[in-house]
């Protein structure tokens, strides 16, 4: 639809929203006819949602549209941990299953002011390597950290950073022992700083009038959420020469709705990377599995998001 004009002191200006006094109360109007030539016709038509932008890498900026003053996160979260990889050792006793990655911080359906035309700024938080150095017996195969995913404003400041979650390691895991300490990847902590709306009414992409309460297409399904990450599974170490263990899996993000990526099964399935933010899988010991000894990475950050006009 064309924009809508009108004459203020003689100078025609845009018309971002416009009210009506309805018993004495001004309200915003959604939509306003004018009456041509006998044919009602729409001139006018308040901010409408538009479908949900995904960033999956990377860092920028993108410019808040006119008419908006609300950006409406449906999903982000901080990097996944990489997990470590499983030890076999030489007559040491037992065998050593590599801990899984921690989750990053997340993020789903909350809803931060904004002012329009300013410039937002993004930067993804990528997921951790996993932990497979290589060489003979007991190496520490220690995965990284994710990276941290964050979200800010020209205007607004800060708005989040979603910390990632913490590589797996482990301590000590000579040729000949002591076996090692397993230790399981950290869960990534969320520092909120943006303003939180949690009332109000936007027209939605139908064009329908909606509460922001009824947002709860993010991972979570509940209005207005955000937390700390998770930490990685730990299976610890096997006892006796040439015992079989899994590997651990890595840490579920946002709040447990989202897997992480399996440890390696005995016998059974391979260990698998973590996704939007969730840790990875760990290696497990003594053959066990496709995928053996082997450690997978931590899942990438990501940020879905679109921009609203709250009345």
């Amino acid at each position: 639809m064309a924009n809508t004009y009108a004459n203020v002191s003689g100078t025609f200006e845009e018309i971002e929203n416009a009210y009506g006094n309805v018993s004495g109360t001004w309200k915003e109007a959604d939509e306003i006819y004018a009456n041509v030539s006998g044919t009602w016709k729409l001139v006018f038509a308040a901010f409408q949602a538009a479908s949900v932008q995904t960033l999956s890498s990377g860092s920028g900026s993108f410019t808040v549209p006119q008419g908006a003053n609300a950006i409406h996160i449906q999903a982000s979260a901080g990097g996944g941990g990489g997990a470590a990889g499983g030890v076999s050792y030489d007559k040491a006793g037992g065998e050593s299953s590599g801990a899984g990655g921690g989750s990053g911080a997340y993020v789903s359906d909350k809803v931060f002011t904004v002012t329009e035309g300013e410039t937002i700024s993004y930067s993804i938080g990528g997921g951790g390597s996993p932990g497979n150095q290589h060489s003979n017996f007991g190496q520490p195969r220690i995965g990284s950290a994710g990276t941290n995913t964050t979200l800010s404003g020209s205007s607004a400041g800060a708005i989040f950073t979603l910390g990632a979650g913490g590589g797996a390691s482990g301590i000590n895991g000579g040729v000949q022992g002591p076996l090692r300490t397993n230790i399981a990847g950290t869960a990534g902590s969320a520092t909120i700083s943006g303003t939180a709306i949690t009332s109000g009414n936007f027209r939605d992409t139908d064009g329908a009038t909606k509460s922001v309460t009824t947002l709860t297409s993010g991972p979570v399904g509940t209005f207005n959420q955000s937390g700390n990450g998770a930490v990685g599974q730990n299976n610890g170490n096997c006892g006796g020469d040439n015992c079989q263990i899994a590997g651990s899996n890595g840490a579920d993000s946002y709040a447990g709705n989202i897997s992480g990526g399996n440890g390696v099964g005995i016998g059974g399935p391979a260990a698998t990377v973590g996704t939007r933010g969730s840790g990875g899988g760990g290696g497990g010991a003594q053959n066990v599995g496709s995928t053996g000894e082997t450690a997978f990475a931590g899942g990438a950050g990501e940020v879905q998001y679109r921009f609203l006009r709250v009345n």
